[in-house]
Protein backbone atom coordinates (compact mmCIF):
# COMPACT_ATOMS: atom_id res chain seq x y z
CA UNK A 1 0.00 0.00 0.00
CA UNK A 2 1.20 3.30 -1.08
CA UNK A 3 -1.28 6.22 -1.03
CA UNK A 4 -4.60 6.43 0.18
CA UNK A 5 -7.01 8.95 0.13
CA UNK A 6 -9.74 9.53 2.85
CA UNK A 7 -13.06 11.38 2.08
CA UNK A 8 -14.40 13.69 4.53
CA UNK A 9 -18.12 14.55 4.94
CA UNK A 10 -17.96 17.95 5.89
CA UNK A 11 -21.64 17.97 7.47
CA UNK A 12 -19.98 15.31 10.09
CA UNK A 13 -18.48 17.40 12.94
CA UNK A 14 -16.32 14.23 13.94
CA UNK A 15 -14.75 13.94 10.18
CA UNK A 16 -12.25 16.34 10.34
CA UNK A 17 -10.49 15.18 13.26
CA UNK A 18 -11.25 11.83 12.85
CA UNK A 19 -10.04 12.42 9.18
CA UNK A 20 -6.24 13.88 10.94
CA UNK A 21 -6.21 10.92 13.23
CA UNK A 22 -6.39 8.20 10.64
CA UNK A 23 -4.04 10.29 8.25
CA UNK A 24 -1.13 10.52 11.27
CA UNK A 25 -1.77 6.25 11.65
CA UNK A 26 -1.76 5.35 8.02
CA UNK A 27 1.22 7.99 7.45
CA UNK A 28 3.19 6.22 10.72
CA UNK A 29 2.89 2.80 8.29
CA UNK A 30 4.61 4.73 5.24
CA UNK A 31 1.13 5.58 3.05
CA UNK A 32 0.82 8.62 1.79
CA UNK A 33 -2.32 10.22 2.40
CA UNK A 34 -4.54 13.06 0.71
CA UNK A 35 -8.33 14.51 1.56
CA UNK A 36 -11.30 15.37 -0.68
CA UNK A 37 -14.33 17.37 1.03
CA UNK A 38 -17.76 16.14 0.41
CA UNK A 39 -20.82 17.74 1.13
CA UNK A 40 -23.48 15.77 0.27
CA UNK A 41 -23.80 16.49 -3.57
CA UNK A 42 -20.78 17.31 -4.82
CA UNK A 43 -19.59 16.80 -8.26
CA UNK A 44 -18.48 13.80 -9.61
CA UNK A 45 -14.78 13.26 -9.18
CA UNK A 46 -11.94 11.83 -11.05
CA UNK A 47 -10.46 9.42 -8.06
CA UNK A 48 -7.69 7.27 -8.97
CA UNK A 49 -4.24 6.25 -8.47
CA UNK A 50 -4.98 5.46 -4.90
CA UNK A 51 -4.67 2.06 -3.43
CA UNK A 52 -7.95 2.42 -1.22
CA UNK A 53 -10.47 5.28 0.18
CA UNK A 54 -11.50 5.51 3.52
CA UNK A 55 -14.88 7.33 3.54
CA UNK A 56 -15.78 9.46 7.25
CA UNK A 57 -19.52 10.09 6.93
CA UNK A 58 -22.82 7.99 6.04
CA UNK A 59 -23.84 6.11 3.23
CA UNK A 60 -24.39 9.25 1.68
CA UNK A 61 -20.44 8.88 1.52
CA UNK A 62 -19.75 5.50 0.39
CA UNK A 63 -22.29 5.70 -2.53
CA UNK A 64 -20.31 8.85 -3.48
CA UNK A 65 -17.19 7.31 -3.22
CA UNK A 66 -18.79 4.02 -5.12
CA UNK A 67 -19.70 6.17 -8.03
CA UNK A 68 -16.41 7.42 -8.72
CA UNK A 69 -14.14 4.31 -7.18
CA UNK A 70 -15.92 1.48 -9.36
CA UNK A 71 -13.96 2.33 -13.10
CA UNK A 72 -10.65 2.63 -11.58
CA UNK A 73 -11.60 -0.47 -9.39
CA UNK A 74 -10.36 1.13 -5.85
CA UNK A 75 -12.20 -0.41 -2.72
CA UNK A 76 -13.53 1.45 -0.18
CA UNK A 77 -13.23 1.29 3.06
CA UNK A 78 -16.35 2.91 5.12
CA UNK A 79 -16.57 4.32 8.36
CA UNK A 80 -19.93 4.99 9.81
CA UNK A 81 -20.24 8.27 11.22
CA UNK A 82 -24.25 8.45 9.95
CA UNK A 83 -27.44 6.80 11.49
CA UNK A 84 -27.98 3.15 9.56
CA UNK A 85 -24.62 1.91 8.71
CA UNK A 86 -25.74 -0.47 5.85
CA UNK A 87 -23.04 0.38 3.89
CA UNK A 88 -20.86 2.49 6.29
CA UNK A 89 -20.12 -0.87 8.20
CA UNK A 90 -17.14 -0.18 9.94
CA UNK A 91 -17.14 1.54 13.30
CA UNK A 92 -15.44 4.91 14.94
CA UNK A 93 -14.13 2.86 17.85
CA UNK A 94 -13.01 -0.30 15.69
CA UNK A 95 -11.61 1.82 12.79
CA UNK A 96 -7.43 1.30 13.99
CA UNK A 97 -7.88 -2.61 14.19
CA UNK A 98 -10.09 -2.90 10.81
CA UNK A 99 -7.33 -0.60 9.10
CA UNK A 100 -4.72 -3.29 10.42
CA UNK A 101 -6.60 -6.23 9.45
CA UNK A 102 -6.98 -5.40 5.75
CA UNK A 103 -3.67 -3.39 5.36
CA UNK A 104 -2.77 -7.67 6.56
CA UNK A 105 -4.93 -9.28 3.83
CA UNK A 106 -7.11 -10.57 6.43
CA UNK A 107 -10.50 -8.69 6.40
CA UNK A 108 -13.88 -9.24 4.04
CA UNK A 109 -14.42 -7.73 1.00
CA UNK A 110 -17.55 -7.61 -0.62
CA UNK A 111 -18.06 -6.89 -4.52
CA UNK A 112 -21.76 -5.56 -4.26
CA UNK A 113 -23.55 -5.05 -8.24
CA UNK A 114 -23.77 -1.28 -9.37
CA UNK A 115 -26.48 -0.27 -12.27
CA UNK A 116 -25.53 2.07 -14.61
CA UNK A 117 -28.87 4.37 -16.34
CA UNK A 118 -28.11 6.18 -20.06
CA UNK A 119 -31.18 8.86 -20.82
CA UNK A 120 -31.61 8.91 -24.29
CA UNK A 121 -33.49 11.54 -26.00
CA UNK A 122 -33.74 11.72 -30.03
CA UNK A 123 -31.89 8.69 -30.44
CA UNK A 124 -29.01 9.98 -28.55
CA UNK A 125 -27.11 9.33 -25.23
CA UNK A 126 -26.78 12.89 -23.48
CA UNK A 127 -25.94 11.18 -20.07
CA UNK A 128 -25.02 8.00 -18.03
CA UNK A 129 -25.21 7.56 -14.44
CA UNK A 130 -23.83 5.16 -12.03
CA UNK A 131 -25.76 4.19 -8.57
CA UNK A 132 -24.99 1.59 -5.98
CA UNK A 133 -28.44 2.08 -4.24
CA UNK A 134 -31.17 2.88 -6.93
CA UNK A 135 -32.17 5.31 -10.08
CA UNK A 136 -35.33 7.00 -9.47
CA UNK A 137 -37.72 8.30 -12.06
CA UNK A 138 -40.37 10.87 -9.94
CA UNK A 139 -41.87 14.61 -10.10
CA UNK A 140 -39.77 17.30 -8.46
CA UNK A 141 -42.75 18.40 -6.93
CA UNK A 142 -44.40 15.97 -4.44
CA UNK A 143 -47.98 14.38 -5.34
CA UNK A 144 -47.48 14.75 -8.73
CA UNK A 145 -48.49 11.93 -10.89
CA UNK A 146 -45.75 10.81 -13.54
CA UNK A 147 -46.85 8.18 -16.81
CA UNK A 148 -44.28 5.69 -17.71
CA UNK A 149 -44.14 3.30 -20.49
CA UNK A 150 -41.58 0.24 -18.64
CA UNK A 151 -40.40 -2.47 -20.90
CA UNK A 152 -37.83 -5.20 -19.54
CA UNK A 153 -35.61 -6.24 -22.75
CA UNK A 154 -37.81 -4.52 -25.05
CA UNK A 155 -41.08 -6.64 -23.74
CA UNK A 156 -43.76 -4.40 -22.37
CA UNK A 157 -44.32 -4.45 -18.64
CA UNK A 158 -46.45 -2.00 -17.98
CA UNK A 159 -48.07 1.49 -18.54
CA UNK A 160 -47.45 2.88 -14.93
CA UNK A 161 -49.32 5.70 -13.33
CA UNK A 162 -47.35 6.99 -10.28
CA UNK A 163 -45.43 9.47 -8.39
CA UNK A 164 -42.72 7.26 -9.87
CA UNK A 165 -40.60 4.65 -9.97
CA UNK A 166 -38.03 3.27 -8.20
CA UNK A 167 -35.01 1.03 -9.82
CA UNK A 168 -32.55 -0.09 -6.77
CA UNK A 169 -30.12 -2.81 -6.37
CA UNK A 170 -30.21 -5.66 -3.93
CA UNK A 171 -27.83 -3.25 -1.79
CA UNK A 172 -30.32 -0.49 -2.03
CA UNK A 173 -33.11 -2.47 -1.21
CA UNK A 174 -33.40 -1.62 2.14
CA UNK A 175 -33.22 2.52 1.46
CA UNK A 176 -35.97 4.44 -0.34
CA UNK A 177 -37.08 1.13 -2.13
CA UNK A 178 -38.19 -0.35 1.12
CA UNK A 179 -39.52 2.89 2.53
CA UNK A 180 -41.85 2.95 -0.43
CA UNK A 181 -42.91 -1.33 0.03
CA UNK A 182 -40.15 -2.75 -1.37
CA UNK A 183 -38.71 -6.07 -0.03
CA UNK A 184 -35.67 -6.37 1.40
CA UNK A 185 -33.20 -8.48 -0.95
CA UNK A 186 -29.67 -9.65 0.12
CA UNK A 187 -27.41 -7.43 -0.79
CA UNK A 188 -25.46 -10.47 -2.52
CA UNK A 189 -27.99 -11.22 -4.46
CA UNK A 190 -28.02 -10.08 -8.46
CA UNK A 191 -31.71 -8.53 -8.76
CA UNK A 192 -33.26 -5.70 -9.44
CA UNK A 193 -36.22 -4.01 -7.47
CA UNK A 194 -39.07 -2.13 -9.64
CA UNK A 195 -40.64 0.10 -7.11
CA UNK A 196 -43.56 1.83 -7.94
CA UNK A 197 -44.33 5.17 -6.15
CA UNK A 198 -47.76 6.05 -4.88
CA UNK A 199 -49.33 3.93 -7.84
CA UNK A 200 -52.43 5.19 -9.00
CA UNK A 201 -53.45 1.38 -9.31
CA UNK A 202 -53.36 -0.75 -6.07
CA UNK A 203 -52.53 -3.45 -8.49
CA UNK A 204 -49.06 -2.18 -9.61
CA UNK A 205 -46.63 -4.26 -6.72
CA UNK A 206 -43.30 -3.98 -6.80
CA UNK A 207 -41.53 -6.85 -8.28
CA UNK A 208 -38.09 -7.83 -8.47
CA UNK A 209 -35.86 -8.59 -11.71
CA UNK A 210 -32.92 -10.47 -13.00
CA UNK A 211 -29.98 -8.09 -13.19
CA UNK A 212 -29.37 -9.77 -16.69
CA UNK A 213 -31.78 -7.63 -18.11
CA UNK A 214 -32.09 -4.29 -19.00
CA UNK A 215 -35.30 -2.34 -18.22
CA UNK A 216 -36.56 0.46 -20.20
CA UNK A 217 -38.81 3.63 -18.99
CA UNK A 218 -40.06 6.32 -21.32
CA UNK A 219 -41.73 9.07 -20.37
CA UNK A 220 -45.17 9.52 -21.95
CA UNK A 221 -47.14 13.11 -22.21
CA UNK A 222 -48.78 14.34 -18.22
CA UNK A 223 -49.49 17.50 -17.10
CA UNK A 224 -46.30 17.34 -14.48
CA UNK A 225 -44.07 18.91 -16.34
CA UNK A 226 -40.90 19.18 -13.37
CA UNK A 227 -39.93 15.44 -13.80
CA UNK A 228 -36.43 14.20 -12.64
CA UNK A 229 -34.02 11.16 -13.15
CA UNK A 230 -31.76 11.04 -9.50
CA UNK A 231 -29.08 8.38 -9.15
CA UNK A 232 -28.65 7.77 -5.47
CA UNK A 233 -30.42 10.70 -3.99
CA UNK A 234 -27.89 13.57 -6.13
CA UNK A 235 -28.73 16.29 -7.89
CA UNK A 236 -32.04 15.40 -10.41
CA UNK A 237 -31.59 15.47 -14.08
CA UNK A 238 -34.19 17.27 -15.59
CA UNK A 239 -36.61 15.03 -18.15
CA UNK A 240 -38.76 15.48 -21.06
CA UNK A 241 -41.49 13.63 -22.05
CA UNK A 242 -40.59 11.15 -24.74
CA UNK A 243 -36.88 10.81 -23.12
CA UNK A 244 -35.84 6.86 -22.18
CA UNK A 245 -34.14 5.92 -19.73
CA UNK A 246 -32.24 2.66 -20.36
CA UNK A 247 -30.97 0.88 -16.69
CA UNK A 248 -28.92 -2.30 -16.75
CA UNK A 249 -26.39 -3.91 -14.58
CA UNK A 250 -22.75 -2.00 -14.73
CA UNK A 251 -19.70 -4.25 -16.16
CA UNK A 252 -17.88 -3.78 -13.07
CA UNK A 253 -18.19 -3.82 -8.87
CA UNK A 254 -17.50 -2.14 -6.69
CA UNK A 255 -15.43 -3.61 -3.66
CA UNK A 256 -16.86 -2.71 -0.19
CA UNK A 257 -14.42 -3.31 2.56
CA UNK A 258 -15.77 -5.09 6.21
CA UNK A 259 -19.22 -5.41 4.61
CA UNK A 260 -20.13 -8.29 6.14
CA UNK A 261 -23.48 -10.92 6.12
CA UNK A 262 -23.36 -10.80 9.60
CA UNK A 263 -22.65 -6.65 9.64
CA UNK A 264 -25.94 -6.74 7.40
CA UNK A 265 -28.08 -8.53 9.26
CA UNK A 266 -27.26 -6.82 12.85
CA UNK A 267 -28.19 -3.43 10.97
CA UNK A 268 -31.66 -5.32 10.08
CA UNK A 269 -32.16 -5.60 13.60
CA UNK A 270 -30.78 -2.94 15.12
CA UNK A 271 -31.36 0.16 12.40
CA UNK A 272 -34.91 -1.02 11.23
CA UNK A 273 -36.48 -3.47 13.38
CA UNK A 274 -35.98 -6.68 11.78
CA UNK A 275 -36.51 -8.75 15.00
CA UNK A 276 -40.13 -10.85 13.86
CA UNK A 277 -41.03 -10.53 17.13
CA UNK A 278 -44.35 -8.70 18.44
CA UNK A 279 -41.91 -5.50 20.27
CA UNK A 280 -40.25 -4.82 17.15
Amino acid sequence: MRKVLIIINISKDESMSLSKEISSYLNSKGIETSFLSFDGFSDNAQIKDVDFVVTLGGDGTVLYAARNCVDENIPVFPVNLGEFGFLASVEVSEWKEQIDLYLEGKLSVQNRTMIQAELVRDNAVISTVYALNDVVISAKNTARTVALDIQCNNIHLCNLKSDGVILSTATGSTAYSASAGGPIISPLLDAFVLTPINSFSLSSRPIVLSLDQEISIQLQPCRTKEINMIADGQEGILLLTGDIIKIKKLDKKIQLISCTDEKFYKALRSKLNWTGGPHA
